[in-house]
């Protein structure tokens, strides 16, 4: 999937659900940390909170009490939207939720104490542009063997490169554009869906399986990889992430 078809898939996901998939049924084993309390744990009471790629808002309102300010940018109408619906039910006086491109933060030098990024691409330019000296940067991203045997077993997916080839791309970047002090972080934790549904639910509203439900056989696939991979725990599968935590 290029960018400009993930770009398409994101607005109609994000007037679809925004992104918000609490509903689906799933445990995991292994996961080493939470993105967000990681987020929290970097902000004074203090600080100014860029963001970036916050869909429907749901994380960053979680957190709205770690910081003074809290803005979360998006470049889908969709998930714009959705972030204000929220924001208005929630009743948040710190939070602001503005339509931006990654690309082109339109905030002046040095405006952020922290920046954050979770599942979404990101300038290591502009966030070196707009994070203070001394601040600081996260960001959660894919890594490329997440979903693997599910991949596998449709023999079409996200995987497009070798695992850990986007994660050295990125700190490659943000040494670049200034940053000195950059560590990563891996885990590939198991996943395990309750049911049918909640695993439909997930293919249906991530680009996990690329236009998954148009193929002919599709659910045929589906059903064997559920007789494959069906546990007393749930459907088993992997989640793959890395995190970045940078200092300009």
């Amino acid at each position: 999937m290029n960018e400009l078809e993930y770009r398409k898939f994101y607005d109609r996901v994000g007037q679809l659900n925004g992104w918000d998939f609490s509903k689906v049924q799933c445990e995991s084993e292994g996961v080493k940390w939470d993105f967000y309390s990681e987020v929290t744990r970097r902000c004074r009471k203090s600080d100014l909170l860029l963001d970036i790629g916050t869909g429907g808002g749901e994380a960053l309102l979680s957190i709205a009490d770690c910081a003074a300010l809290l803005v979360g940018i998006d470049d889908s109408p969709g998930m714009i939207q959705e972030a204000l619906a929220n924001l208005e039910q929630s009743k948040k006086s710190n939070v602001r939720i503005l339509p931006m491109n990654a690309e082109k933060i339109d905030f002046p030098a040095a405006f952020f104490n922290v920046v954050s990024c979770r599942h979404a691409p990101f300038s290591a330019q502009e966030i070196a542009r707009v994070l203070e000296g001394g601040g600081v940067f996260l960001t959660q991203q894919v890594s490329e063997d997440d979903k693997l045997n599910l991949i596998r077993a449709f023999g079409r997916g996200q995987k497009a490169a070798q695992d850990g080839t986007l994660k050295n791309k990125y700190s490659s970047e943000l040494s670049e554009a200034g940053f000195s002090d950059i560590q990563s972080f891996d885990f590939d934790a198991t996943e395990y869906y309750k049911t049918y549904e909640d695993l439909v639910f997930l293919l249906k509203h991530t680009p996990i399986i690329p236009n998954f439900g148009q193929g002919s056989d599709d659910f045929a696939k589906l059903e064997a990889f559920i007789q494959e991979n069906q546990t007393g725990k749930g459907i088993k599968t992997n989640s793959k992430r890395f995190m970045i935590i940078a200092r300009k």
